[in-house]
């Protein structure tokens, strides 16, 4: 019988070391303080298939260009948050199927919102019975739109002004309404004469044509990846659901329906059901390239 010969030497082939793969996150934002929109970029040294972001326990969608190395993302930091430090949670998938994450930590600093009081038909801040129902289902009916997410991001470049005038009410104003505290004012009010044309501010889908009882005539429009825009109190529309919606677009007339005090419009914007300032996004998005 022959012996058996065992090499000291020998060894099994090991894989080689996976290569680091490093992701690096930035942000631009006019500032952080509730109610602000925060644009964040990530940056691989690879290319990546997928990258996506999570704060304030909500994920956020992101998109990228020609270079798949370079993914952006739009962040809102809801009206109610309060001040501290928050981490945003950045992963990503390669084109090689490889999971990737990193961590990047900011600071949201406080904000002290006016408050303004206003005398407005007492049925809007105590209605009477018989419109519970309603306002109940309207209610369920547009936090149902706004928690659909659509995949593919809609709008394109920077965000325009609907109408030309001045703000009458600014975003997060604590409201007073016949002497009783209600909600903090969630949107932005633009000054503007009854029958101004209300242009779209950005490419999107039109999610909702109603007449609510708060909002009166109301258009949602869907941006796409969680963004929605909310113009309320018009005097008429004229888009339907599921009409394509191009920049200047005329969506519908400023007017004086639901809880007014005079004719005027109101815009307010959600990112995956966070509530912030449209005046924030129109800023953000016109300090430099988006695409």
């Amino acid at each position: 019988m022959w012996p058996l010969l065992i090499s000291s030497t020998w060894a099994p082939a090991q894989d080689p070391k996976p290569r680091e793969i490093n992701l690096s996150v930035s942000h631009r934002a006019r500032s952080l303080q509730p109610g602000e929109v925060i644009l964040v970029s990530a940056r691989s040294d690879t290319p990546l298939e997928r990258l996506w972001a999570s704060a304030f326990n909500k994920d956020f969608s992101f998109y990228s260009g020609k270079d798949s190395q370079l993914w952006k993302g739009l962040v809102g930091i809801d009206l109610g948050t309060q001040p501290g430090v928050y981490r945003l949670k950045v992963a990503a998938i390669t084109v090689n199927d490889v999971y990737v994450q990193s961590n990047y930590e900011f600071s949201v600093a406080s904000k002290e919102f006016p408050t303004r009081r206003l005398t407005v038909d007492e049925r809007f801040v105590n209605p009477p019975q018989e419109m519970l129902d309603r306002i109940s289902l309207e209610s369920r009916k547009v936090k149902d739109i706004f928690a659909h997410i659509e995949a593919n991001r809609l709008w394109r470049g920077p965000f325009l002004l609907p109408v030309p005038g001045g703000i009458t009410s600014s975003f997060g104003r604590k409201n007073i309404l016949n002497g009783e505290p209600r909600s903090p004012h969630s949107g932005t009010d633009f000054r503007a004469e009854e029958g101004v044309p209300v242009r779209a501010p950005n490419y999107g889908l039109v999610a909702l044509v109603d007449n609510l009882y708060y909002s009166g005539n109301t258009v949602v429009i869907n941006h796409g990846q969680g963004l929605y825009s909310y113009f309320a109190h018009l005097s008429r529309s004229l888009v339907n659901t599921e009409d394509r919606i191009a920049p200047e677009d005329i969506i519908g007339y400023v007017g004086s329906t639901g809880r007014v005090t005079g004719p005027h419009l109101h815009w307010s914007m959600r990112i995956n059901n966070t509530r912030v300032d449209p005046l924030s996004l129109v800023q953000l998005l016109s300090e430099g390239s988006t695409n």
